[in-house]
């Protein structure tokens, strides 16, 4: 009866921290040193959210006795997309040729990737607020 309501609200839950995942990511655009490796600092590597069905069973038999259980988020990776060069010498961080290791962030496409957890964010909550309708209607009925 509220698996319409869980599938929701895991949907919700994984939105939420994809959104969380591209401002830390577009906070971080400009970071030269992320993470310390070997003694040298690394620039801020970009992260990305994946997400799987929280079912465990992908048969079609499965989805058809069973409710849909929503999404859980498997992993947060790091993206292994060089880091940009840039020629700034008066970097703190330039090497002895001038150039600076960036994140390997694009704005452009942290935008892209935010637009889209925010619709699929809208969308789950027109879904939530759809199945809670549905279920006042039904109190309704024996009125």
């Amino acid at each position: 009866m509220f698996s319409g309501f869980n599938a929701s609200a895991s949907a919700l839950t994984a939105q939420r921290l994809r959104m969380d995942v591209v401002s830390s990511n577009m906070a971080n655009a400009e970071t030269t040193r992320g993470q310390l490796v070997d003694g040298e600092w690394q620039p801020y590597r970009r992260k990305m959210v994946s997400l799987t069905p929280n079912q465990s069973n992908h048969s079609f038999q499965s989805y058809l006795n069973k409710e849909l259980g929503g999404v859980k988020v498997s992993a947060i990776e790091q993206d292994t997309t060089p880091f940009k060069l840039v020629y700034q010498p008066e970097h703190p961080d330039a090497n002895e040729d001038g150039f600076v290791q960036m994140p390997n962030v694009d704005p452009l496409r942290e935008m892209v990737d935010l637009m889209g957890a925010t619709r699929s964010y809208e969308a789950n909550v027109t879904a939530l607020n759809a199945s809670k309708n549905m279920l006042l209607k039904t109190l309704e009925i024996g009125k």
